[in-house]
């Protein structure tokens, strides 16, 4: 393979799908790592530098950013549908416009959380219970993100078209261009300038503006495929519409997963500051673990819409059977990890014995979880391929808020003592396995009964 073929675009709708896949897939997961090396860097660098509290701070405030980021990440899904859709069936028009009316939609959510992001900061935070002494770094640090939310909106966007036109190298390469110098700028600024939680905020926004930059470079580059230019960045109502209409309940879904994390992280906070640096520890080690099933999750969603998008319904019936067999290969092989080795990875965040062996026994009960949501992300990559976002929005509502609140309340209520007045830390842990085995259970049941196995069926009968 050339280098010139190697960062261009993929068809998938040729040659052995599980090779596709994997093709994809794997600058898919390494691009993945990087994103979250973000996060870590930033944990890690804060916790040895400034402490504790501060890794607590930059913890509690994720989930608030999670949720308001929640619906433009949905409608960056929605773009990539539709984009792998129109270049399967080689519309050239309909590809250019519909990258077009990505970048116009991009601009618009820019502005919107720029002015309105900072208004509701710390009257979230202050909802949430967050602790007094780690309030004020949340509040810049979640401000500071706001303000530099171009780079977050473009470069998630303009990665998200480059993937959908199967080219996962670049927005790879990029990436990890920018994951090397997030980690740079967090020591000049914390280590450094000793500006704190702050400074690996600002050092992420410079990273991931110099992410899209590249990415719309790159996609400038690419006129033998489609056409950028004043005519198709014209804001068009249809293909607006199309765009979050397919990816509004993708939106939803990050939403509703990002709401149940502000009402665990609730729950949270209430048990105390050893608790909150556990989980949150706990979180950015789930946040790797869970990069192979969010990789070929999003895999499976590129492969199926091109290939339903070229009529090739087939391929996609394939496709299932093998890119779940991989999926599941990676998600034992995690486990396995996480069972034995999570006391050495927990080591990385910090060196107090306490913590890292709290968070080791929650992190053990969590950690076959990881397998069952392998199956859920391929079987919910191939619906939003399909066109079907909504099943996959409605099985995350009842995992999540039907399931993992009320669960982790109960158990917590049920395991208070003199240590934990609040509410035993296992109730975290236990009701995320939960939430993660039943959205398992009822994606596939939704897969097997529910319309795009009914599609493939009847359009493989016609062929």
């Amino acid at each position: 393979m050339s280098l010139k073929s190697l960062f261009s675009a993929k068809d998938m709708t040729l040659g052995s799908p599980w090779k596709r896949i994997m093709e994809f897939s794997v600058p898919m997961l390494l691009g993945n790592i990087a994103q979250q090396l973000y996060n870590t860097a930033d944990t890690v660098i804060v916790g040895i530098y400034v402490g504790d509290n501060a890794l607590s701070a930059v913890g509690s405030a994720s989930p608030i950013l999670n949720l308001l980021l929640a619906l433009f990440v949905g409608i960056a899904t929605g773009a990539g549908i539709v984009i792998s859709q129109s270049f399967g069936a080689r519309d050239r028009e309909g590809l250019s416009k519909n990258i077009g009316n990505c970048i116009t939609l991009t601009l618009i959510a820019t502005v919107v959380i720029m002015v309105f992001g900072p208004m509701i900061t710390r009257p979230m935070l202050n909802l949430l219970d967050t602790p007094v002494s780690i309030l004020d770094w949340c509040a810049e640090y979640l401000n500071i993100f706001f303000w530099g939310c171009a780079g977050f909106f473009f470069y998630n966007m303009l990665s998200g078209i480059l993937r959908g036109l199967g080219d996962s190298v670049s927005a790879l390469g990029f990436l990890l261009l920018a994951a090397a110098l997030n980690v740079a700028l967090d020591l000049v600024f914390v280590a450094g300038f000793g500006m704190g939680v702050p400074g690996v905020a600002l050092a992420t926004v410079i990273a991931q503006g110099i992410s899209a930059v590249f990415c719309f470079i790159k996609l400038m580059r690419m006129s033998d495929i489609f056409d950028l230019n004043r005519s198709t960045i014209r804001f068009d109502k249809a293909i607006s519409g199309r765009i979050i209409q397919i990816g509004v309940p993708s939106g939803v879904t990050q939403a509703i997963m990002a709401c149940s994390m502000m009402v665990v992280q609730s729950l949270t906070n209430s048990m105390g500051e050893m608790v909150i640096a556990a989980n949150v520890i706990i979180m950015r080690v789930d946040g790797f673990a869970m990069m192979p099933n969010f990789s070929f999750g999003q895999a499976m969603s590129v492969y199926t819409g091109q290939n339903v998008g070229a009529g090739k319904w087939d391929r996609v019936q394939s496709g299932v059977r093998q890119g779940s067999a991989i999926a599941q290969a990676f998600a034992v092989v995690i486990t396995v990890i996480l069972l034995f080795l999570n006391k050495y990875l927990f080591a990385i965040f910090t060196d107090t014995t306490a913590l890292i062996d709290l968070a080791g026994r929650m992190m053990r009960i969590m950690a076959v979880g990881y397998i069952a949501v392998s199956v859920t992300q391929v079987l919910g990559g191939v619906m939003r391929g399909a066109g079907d976002t909504v099943t996959p929005m409605w099985i995350s509502i009842i995992a999540t808020v039907a399931l993992r609140i009320p669960v982790a309340y109960v158990l917590a209520y049920f395991t208070r003592s003199a240590e934990y007045p609040h509410g035993h830390p296992y109730a975290l842990s236990v009701s995320l396995l939960i939430c993660w085995v039943m959205g398992m259970v009822m994606s596939v049941v939704a897969f097997r009964l529910g319309k795009v196995r009914k599609t493939i069926r009847a359009e493989m009968a016609k062929q």
